[in-house]
């Protein structure tokens, strides 16, 4: 196991260094993001599960982004789930150079598998999750100003490991833990994007379990961004505080 974790953290370094190398930075922001995720089980092995985030550039100086996203997920054993959902992203002009010329929407389709298993006081999580995306394009009108006028698909594939380290416990259920990982945003068959990594985030963290059903996380976390011209449009180091709940409705009293 300890060989497949090496060897997993290597590539997606070696991947990460390449297009660093490769790329031309060109916009950094620091930003702040608000995150809510809530689990809830409406059967022994079904659940919805409703994601929400709110992300700010420089600071809270500007809005950079929002998303809502709404899941239905299905546990097939302990170790593995899936889940199929639906996102809708808001994307705003921000940043010295803006990505952006007016307000984004993307909307997207996704399917995801999970992997999970513990030894000792680690868990390790694999998620791979494929994205069906509509992302809005802006033109110039005949007064000369962009607006949105169609939406391109692009179709994108991610994968994430993550290692959380238990850190302190009640009993024998975790109370502070810690974690460390990184996620690649692949691009999949998208012709105008001349690297294969759309997204690059590496995260570490802390996080703490108020109780069984509520917890806590602050993380770090430093995203690369490329765009379709082959060069790191986004360099982000970011500061992410989030509320987790995970409610049983299906629980008998």
């Amino acid at each position: 196991m300890k060989k497949n974790i090496k060897s997993s953290l290597f590539l997606l370094v070696l991947l990460s260094l390449y297009n660093n190398v490769f790329g031309q930075v060109i916009n950094h922001n620091n930003d702040i993001w608000l995150h809510y995720l809530g689990k809830n089980m409406v059967g022994k092995k079904l659940s919805l599960t409703l994601e929400g985030s709110l992300i700010f550039a420089n600071g809270f100086d500007q809005k950079q982004q929002y998303f809502i996203r709404p899941s239905v997920d299905y546990q097939f054993t302990k170790e593995i789930s899936a889940s199929i959902g639906y996102t809708h992203h808001e994307f705003f002009v921000y940043g010295d150079v803006p990505l952006n010329r007016v307000v984004t929407p993307e909307d997207n389709v996704w399917i995801q598998g999970v992997f999970s298993c513990a030894k000792n006081n680690f868990r390790f999580t694999h998620r791979l999750r494929d994205e069906s995306r509509w992302v809005g394009v802006a033109t110039k009108n005949e007064a000369g100003d962009f607006a949105i006028t169609n939406k391109d698909y692009r179709n994108r594939l991610r994968y994430m490991y993550l290692v959380n380290y238990t850190l302190t416990k009640n009993g024998d259920k975790p109370k502070l833990f810690a974690f460390l990982g990184d996620e690649v945003f692949m691009n999949i068959g998208v012709k105008d994007a001349k690297t294969f990594l759309q997204q690059n985030r590496v995260i570490t963290g802390l996080g703490y379990n108020l109780n069984s059903q509520h917890q806590i996380q602050l993380s770090y976390i430093h995203q690369n961004l490329w765009n379709l011209g082959n060069t790191i449009q986004e360099n982000n180091p970011t500061l992410r505080i989030s509320y987790i709940t995970n409610l049983n409705w299906a629980k008998k009293n």
